[in-house]
């Protein structure tokens, strides 16, 4: 019965500011109204709504302020100095500075390579790919260079 995730949102402060940031991201506009814009992750199969809001101001939690997008493995490669074309700057994260990403998230049985980084207002984006799904294997959390050394 389920397909799939839809539609997501984010609070943010100044809209218009957003909408540059999400730009720089390639999302292309999908609706926009005086304080909400509808941006498509993949055009007539999910998108992400950013309403302009003093709830920006809400302290994080993953629960409320964090997205993440799926890209492909191969593009994880390259994915920081993407980020950095667009004057974009990894975050820290799990203790792993920016230089230590993209890093592997233990998700027994899945693993997954992830890069993080802030929008304007601090909500955090994740850019994530699935590395193997459905294989029991437990191991620590490390950066994606470890990762590819030891698989």
């Amino acid at each position: 019965m389920i397909k799939g995730l839809y539609e997501a949102h984010l609070p943010v402060s100044n809209l218009k500011n957003s909408i540059e940031f999400y730009k720089k991201l390639d999302l292309e506009i999908a609706y926009q109204q005086e304080n909400l814009v509808f941006f498509w992750i993949e055009k007539g199969r999910s998108w992400l709504g950013l309403w302009e809001t003093d709830k920006a101001k809400t302290p994080y939690h993953p629960s409320l302020k964090h997205i993440a997008f799926q890209i492909d493995r191969d593009n994880m490669l390259s994915i920081k100095e993407w980020l950095e074309e667009r004057d974009i700057e990894v975050s820290t994260n799990f203790g792993f500075p920016p230089e230590k990403q993209p890093l592997v998230l233990p998700n027994n049985p899945q693993a997954h390579a992830a890069v993080y980084f802030k929008d304007p207002d601090g909500n955090s984006i994740e850019l994530i790919a699935p590395l193997r799904l459905d294989f029991e294997e437990e191991f620590n959390m490390m950066t994606l260079d470890e990762w590819n050394k030891t698989k």
